[in-house]
């Protein structure tokens, strides 16, 4: 009827092994890293993140080199703070830009690197950056540019041409 010490030790034992892997489990889906890699912090500013958000990739050339750690806004413009894996170089040229995995995907920043040979230290700003691709944004504009250039906006070419000296004929004067 009652459990003996061993069967209680080893219910112990899984149960902390259990609640150990939920931990894990939990930390690994929260991207939350108990141990982070040696880094430094870098900064870009947009005028339009949509869709980015703290926890997305920072990329080169496809390769996962940071991730985004803060956004906040400053000046009317998105402040993206970014985590750079120690012993990645970024030049003080390079080009920041927000992509798209996918269709509709999630945001990440691709970094283009320039030609310069002065390096951003931590704490450094990327200059140049390239704002988010809207989807609504193009279609709305789409829709309104095909809207009004369908609704009589072009005239057709006006069939009787008005005189002109280079028209008229060799003995005729030309119209005062």
């Amino acid at each position: 009827m009652y459990a003996s010490p061993v069967t209680k030790a080893i219910v112990g034992i899984f149960a902390i092994l259990g609640i150990a892997a939920l931990a894990v489990l939990s930390f690994r889906l929260g991207q939350v890293e108990i141990f982070p890699k040696p880094s430094y912090t870098l900064v870009a500013n947009f005028d339009n993140i949509s869709g980015l958000k703290t926890g997305d990739q920072v990329q080169i050339a496809g390769v996962d080199v940071g991730k985004v750690i803060g956004i906040k806004l400053n000046d009317n413009r998105a402040s993206v703070r970014m985590r750079i894996n120690q012993g990645i170089e970024i030049d003080d040229e390079a080009i920041a830009s927000i992509k798209t995995a996918g269709i509709i995907g999630d945001k990440y920043i691709a970094i283009a690197l320039g030609p310069s040979d002065k390096m951003l230290a931590d704490g450094g700003v990327i200059r140049h950056t390239q704002s988010a691709f809207v989807l609504e944004d193009a279609i709305g504009q789409l829709i309104n540019s095909s809207g009004s250039s369908g609704s009589g906006g072009s005239k057709a070419a006006d069939p009787a041409p008005s005189a002109s000296p280079a028209a008229a004929p060799a003995g005729a004067a030309p119209p005062a």
